[in-house]
């Protein structure tokens, strides 16, 4: 290589990789009294529609294990499908009336024939007509960029493009509005940008098991 050429291109080379690495969001979910939030869905939406296109829909997966949907929440991209195995030793009955998605397995063991697709963004939740405590959720993010927090209260949105994000978080005990958590971040190559959000909760309402029926039973 020419010395004239070599030089360009050793100045020119950090400078290019520096503008094509990825960005990072880590993203912190607090409650009113700073308590970690696990379960939150934190999701990234770019102001650049063109950049929320390129994502691909998946095969996942929700479990029901122990007569509890497994895991609790489950965030996937829109356009995906979500099968339910049935880990336990009794048959359950999986349902939805959530404008996002209505739908009914009726009662199996196993693997039900055919997975679900979740074709509309939105949040839907999740019943059993055999056990009525059983609620799980699945959030359908119209945006390839999200991430669940863990027992930390922490998420990361890895592999961005240097792009502008709305940033927003989801929680099923909420009690404002999703659309009030809205964040912009404005993210260079390489960044890795910090953000925290104080959600105020409320209590958890839960159907208690039916009498005799404990973890481990045959009910």
């Amino acid at each position: 290589m020419h010395r004239s050429l070599l030089f360009v291109f050793l100045v020119l080379a950090p400078a290019v990789a520096l503008a094509q690495a990825p960005s990072t969001i880590r993203a912190t979910v607090v409650d009113a009294q700073s308590h970690p939030v696990a379960d939150a869905v934190v999701v990234a939406v770019s102001t650049d529609p063109s950049v929320n296109a390129n994502g691909h829909p998946r095969a996942e997966s929700l479990d029901q294990i122990d007569k509890e949907f497994v895991p609790k929440v489950k965030p996937v991209f829109v356009g995906s499908t979500v099968a339910f195995p049935n880990r336990d030793n009794v048959r359950h009955h999986v349902y939805s009336f959530s404008p996002a998605k209505r739908f009914e397995l009726p009662l199996y063991a196993g693997m039900p024939a055919q997975p679900v697709l979740f074709d509309k963004p939105g949040v839907v939740v999740l019943g059993c007509n055999i056990h009525d405590w059983m609620i799980g959720y699945i959030y359908v993010s119209e945006s390839p960029f999200y991430a669940k927090t863990d027992a930390r209260g922490r998420a990361t949105i890895a592999d961005l493009p240097a792009r502008t994000f709305i940033v927003r978080v989801w929680h099923p005990q909420m009690t404002g509005s999703e659309a009030d958590t809205r964040r912009e971040v404005k993210l260079a190559p390489g960044e890795h940008a910090d953000i925290t959000f104080a959600l105020a909760l409320a209590p958890e309402e839960r159907v208690r098991r039916a009498p005799g029926v404990e973890h481990g039973s045959h009910y």
